[in-house]
């Protein structure tokens, strides 16, 4: 294994003496910030017009892009988990599935290069941007990733979005127009017929 990651991942990874308090801030970091992208993506689709609709549903797309393209990842060059090898303190319970590139980054990664990608949008891109930092260190802090996994995540991410950008004309705008709007308007009806949630 390189040795740049692993010098990396010993300054990352939890001591054996961490105080509790950190590790509980690590557990909600590792697991919990990464629930603001379906609560992002549900809100912003209901009180959202129909630039921020289309933004939300081009992510939600390059998200499933990038999740594809790590299955496939994993499944060609299937990297362990510091506590498959093992090394380092192990905190919170993950099954043992590869580990490159890391998915909760990749996630977060993909959702934010998309949204930064319009001009309505850019600023909560940034902001997930951000949040992905201590997804970051939380995962590699409680011993579920390497820092390998998170530069994978890096690397992958901007790709993802980006090509779904391109691909926005032929592959967005018509699962936008004929399912998503589709979709939306029929089981929403009664509640966008009283305004409580954007048409």
């Amino acid at each position: 294994m390189d040795t740049l990651n692993l010098v990396l991942f010993d300054l990352l990874n939890s001591p054996p003496d961490s105080p509790a308090w950190l590790v509980m801030i690590a557990h909600w970091c590792a697991s919990d910030i990464i629930l603001l992208v379906p609560v992002l993506l549900v809100i912003g689709w209901l009180l959202g017009d129909e630039p921020h609709k289309r933004a939300l549903l081009e992510a939600f797309v390059a998200t499933l892009v990038a999740l594809m393209a790590s299955w496939v990842i994993g499944a060609l060059w299937p990297l362990p988990r510091p506590f498959m090898v093992p090394v380092g303190e192990y905190l919170q319970a993950h099954a043992a599935t590869p580990a490159f590139p890391s998915n909760h980054l990749t996630i977060m990664l993909t959702v934010a290069f998309s949204l930064t990608l319009h001009d309505h949008t850019r600023r909560i891109g940034r902001c997930l941007l951000v949040l992905a930092l201590p997804v970051a260190w939380a995962r590699i802090f409680l011993g579920i990733h390497f820092p390998q996994d998170m530069v994978g995540a890096l690397m992958l991410a901007p790709v993802a979005a980006a090509l779904t950008g391109l691909g926005r004309a032929w592959l967005v705008m018509p699962l936008y127009e004929r399912v998503a709007v589709r979709c939306y308007r029929r089981v929403f009806s009664p509640l966008i017929d009283r305004g409580w949630v954007r048409r």
